[in-house]
């Protein structure tokens, strides 16, 4: 059955309000499949959208509504436009902040090594601060369950908010990003990946987020501005390098006749030191390269090598090499070869026993240590012992962190999994660049910041998280006699076990009683990074691998939105996924959202408190108003939250309301596709073609925000000047009445589906008083159509009649007269062909203006002049 078929005229309300129309019509929509998918179509008749997947890890806030809104114009135009849309909805489930948030709400903490209690309940909510602070340990299982529990809260919070806002989602379509479904799709992706080398696992120097406990991907970090000082160091000349004269350069800032000085923020690394560089052209350490030196404190003896990426300028021009501090150092360890001294453990602090070659004594008193505490504690040694240069220098300066930790990041050799993106592959690298040029890119600009992203990368994607709650990794190991994990041969699943829990499942040819044992196997305890399982949200809901039929007709997808900041992160990772398995883009176009802004023109975060959550604007203003608002933002463009906005938006819709049942109660219903004949109707349909024609040309190019402009500029037109000039025609009898019934009703017909995407609850509400089915499956206004009402309409006259009754109006104004009181005589002045215009539409203009005689004097002014006597 169609919407046609089950949507019934409902006549005109005698006092129609905008309150209540979404618990009238969401439930409706929902039951009547308005928004349904229709999988019979085929690939051409698809339009598929690639949503994001909110994260949930608590409410959502009014960028959450702003950009979202954006992607559902898009889809309620295509499906007007005769498209069947693939507009699923997901949930973003898994990962960190989900974590994050458990530990919070419950006050509770993963523990792996505790067994599971099927007997054990949360705390009641809400817990204490001193609960938070110090959490309970539970199970890994326990805990997994918790997570579910909770996001299964948020997701029904989520979708009554989206559902309220008036998303036309098929929420038959609904998935998340922990359920089995994405679990064997990410974990299929995964296998293939190893399969083909494109992932793998090495021991390597990784970004490691303390508070979480979990190394974090490239893509994940941001600077933010820290207070740190600079300690310089000196350390004591031991040998020369092999090229050298034998005479030491002279003393300068860098150095004296035995000693030469570094510049550090973070002494606490000095028994992880491996080596100094300096600039290749620096004279000042020409003659130390490839010679040695000592630490101070420590006594270890380093080399001196070159390496162009020391800057002479930054310090004394020689820079300590620790393993690890920086990124920089990762880089000069690898091309160095330098050795490794780990002190920093995956908790934070310094690890209870040296490095190789690093005497015990001076560091026992930093073994154990938080990082800022060792810091302290060693700048006191190195002032008692004469090794700390002069006093420490204050400086303001980028420290890494993870976008969603709060304390720097250190740089910890670990095993983890990677897969190629192109930061060591030049060919993968150019390959990707190349699919970025062929993807449509909105707003165009966007397209520099993939670029300058996937050029500037220096090595493969970190994928692998050590946590509890995300996609594990379908891998065991064989053990060794000695219960040593054999990570070159990894064990993993066919295909047709996924999905699997290698913690709980076991791999083909052993049992459970060799988990662990010499001999026999263990799991790989690491689960996947929650974007390595979004990155698949097209297969995800495409049914790939599962629903072939469906996968043939939404992908590759129509589209992708998405916010401009995950460009490198959502959007990058995607099409590294499709690259890589497809072969294809794995989406036609893409949209970038814009940030919505404070009051004082600040980006809203939770991370800063200064969000807004929608649900009370939403009763108190109602959805279409805030949609409104939202469509105010250009795609790209950052748009600040401005309650006032949503003000006129509710304006307008009151006046949607209003206008409607007045040209319905003339008699526009019975009027519909009629001949519009008299020079103003036309007019009026002549200028609304033009708006059509703009309004979809714009909704073409992803630009919403012009054609709710163009829309909404020509409603008000037709409510302050057409309405007011006909309708006291469309009142009487006759051929002139018949006429403006017959434009009001084309043009409601028309700007009720104009404006539909944009305010459906208002649109649809009018669209039942008078039409059949739902007019979000009404076709989309065409230029024909209108023209077809009213052909050869002049657009200008409605512009001059217009301006005339402004006149009048103005007349009246000044006076401080009702604007209801009569006009005995007007005379029109200006130039003879305009005054030839205005004599056609001259009995509406006496109408509307209450004008008893109306003269025509040309050429008198070069302008239009109404001149009222009273």
């Amino acid at each position: 059955m169609t919407d046609t078929e089950r949507h019934h005229r409902t006549g005109v309300p005698e006092r129609p309000s905008l309150d209540g129309l979404a618990e009238k019509w969401a439930p409706r929509w929902q039951e009547e499949g308005t928004y349904a998918f229709d999988r019979s179509r085929t690939r051409s008749d698809v339009y598929s959208i690639d949503t994001p997947p909110p994260t949930v890890s608590g409410e959502l806030h009014m960028g959450h509504v702003f950009s979202y809104t954006h992607t559902d114009l898009v889809a309620r135009f295509q499906r007007m436009r005769g498209r069947t849309v693939f507009y699923p909805m997901g949930w973003d489930d898994n990962g960190l902040p989900t974590e994050r948030r458990v530990q919070n709400v419950y006050g509770v903490k993963c523990d792996p090594t505790l067994p599971y209690d099927p007997a054990w309940q949360p705390p009641k909510r809400p817990v204490s601060d001193e609960a938070r602070k110090q959490p309970v340990p539970i199970s890994r299982r326990n805990f997994v369950e918790l997570c579910e529990q909770l996001t299964a809260e948020d997701e029904q919070a989520f979708e009554a908010l989206w559902r309220r806002l008036g998303l036309s989602v098929d929420w038959s379509l609904t998935y998340t990003t922990i359920g089995p479904v994405a679990r064997a799709a990410a974990q299929r992706a995964f296998l293939r990946n190893l399969a083909r080398g494109e992932a793998y696992t090495a021991e390597a120097p990784a970004l490691w987020d303390v508070g979480f406990g979990t190394a974090v991907a490239q893509a994940e970090l941001e600077d933010r501005e820290r207070q740190g000082a600079y300690h310089r160091l000196r350390f004591e000349v031991v040998a020369s390098g092999p090229g050298s004269t034998g005479t030491a350069a002279a003393p300068g800032p860098g150095r004296d006749e035995r000693y030469v000085h570094i510049e550090t923020t973070r002494p606490e690394l000095l028994p992880a030191c491996v080596a100094l560089v300096c600039h290749p052209d620096d004279e000042r350490y020409a003659d130390l390269v490839g010679g040695t030196v000592t630490t101070p404190l420590f006594g270890v003896e380093v080399t001196v090598y070159p390496h162009p990426l020391a800057d002479p300028a930054k310090g004394s021009g020689l820079v300590m090499v620790c393993t690890f501090g920086d990124l920089t150092d990762v880089t000069w360890w690898r091309e160095l070869r330098l050795p490794t001294r780990v002190v920093i453990g995956r908790d934070g602090r310094l690890l209870p026993e040296p490095p190789e070659a690093v005497p015990a004594q001076p560091y026992a008193q930093l073994a154990g240590l938080p990082v800022n505490a060792a810091r302290r504690r060693i700048v006191e040694l190195l002032t008692a012992s004469g090794d700390l240069v002069g006093e420490p220098t204050p400086v303001t300066h980028q420290v890494k962190f993870y976008e969603k930790g709060d304390r720097p990041l250190e740089i910890i050799s670990t095993r983890q999994w990677y897969l190629r993106n192109g930061g060591r592959d030049a060919e993968l690298r150019a390959g990707l660049l190349a699919r970025g040029r062929e993807l449509n890119w909105v707003p165009a600009h966007m397209w520099h910041r993939y670029e300058h992203w996937v050029s500037g990368l220096t090595g493969d994607w970190l994928i692998s998280r050590q946590r509890y709650f995300g996609v594990p990794f379908p891998v065991w190991y064989r053990l060794d006699d000695t219960g040593e994990p054999d990570h070159a041969q990894p064990l993993t699943p066919d295909e047709s076990a996924l999905p699997v829990d290698p913690t709980s499942d076991v791999p083909v040819g052993y049992v459970e009683a060799q988990r662990g044992q010499p001999g026999g196997f263990v799991a790989d305890p690491d689960v996947m990074d929650t974007w390595a399982t979004s990155s698949l949200t097209p297969q995800i809901v495409g049914g790939w691998e599962r629903d072939p039929d469906l996968f043939a007709r939404v992908f590759p997808m129509d589209l992708r939105p998405q916010g401009q900041e995950i460009i490198r992160t959502w959007l990058f990772a995607t099409l590294v996924r499709s690259h890589l398995e497809h072969g294809v883009l794995p989406w036609r176009d893409t949209i970038l959202s814009g940030w919505i802004l404070d009051p004082d023109r600040k980006k809203m975060s939770k991370s800063k408190g200064n969000v807004q959550t929608p649900m009370g604007l939403l009763d108190e203003h109602g959805p279409d108003a805030v949609r409104y608002w939202a469509a105010n933002g250009r795609p790209g463009t950052d748009l600040a939250f401005d309650p006032a906005q949503i003000k006129v938006g509710r304006r307008l819709g009151t006046k949607l309301l209003n206008a409607s049942k007045f040209a319905l109660g003339l008699g526009a219903a019975d009027a519909l596709r009629a001949p519009a004949t008299e020079p103003l109707d036309r007019a009026m349909l002549a200028r609304l073609s033009a708006v059509v024609a703009d309004a979809t040309a714009a909704l073409d190019r992803y630009d919403h925000t012009d054609a709710l402009q163009v829309t909404e500029s020509f409603f008000w037109t037709f409510c302050d000047d057409y309405i007011e000039l006909v309708k006291e025609r469309a009142y009487g009898e006759g051929p002139g009445a018949d006429s403006a019934r017959a434009a009001l009703a084309a043009a409601l017909s028309a700007q009720l589906r104009l404006f539909a995407p944009f305010l459906p609850y208002v649109t649809e509400e009018v669209w039942s008083w008078w039409r059949y089915g739902s007019v979000h499956r009404a076709p989309w206004p065409t230029t024909y159509e209108v023209q077809r009402v009213a052909a050869d309409g002049d657009p200008a006259l409605l512009d001059l009649a217009g301006a005339a009754l402004t006149q009048v109006r103005r007349a009246k104004s000044e006076r401080k007269l009702s604007m209801r009181t009569e006009v005995p005589l007007a005379e029109a002045l200006g130039p003879a062909a305009l005054l030839e215009q205005l004599a056609t539409i001259a009995g509406d203009l006496k109408a509307a203006g209450r004008i008893g005689k109306l003269d025509f004097l040309p050429d008198r002014t070069p302008e239009l002049v109404i001149a009222c006597a009273f």
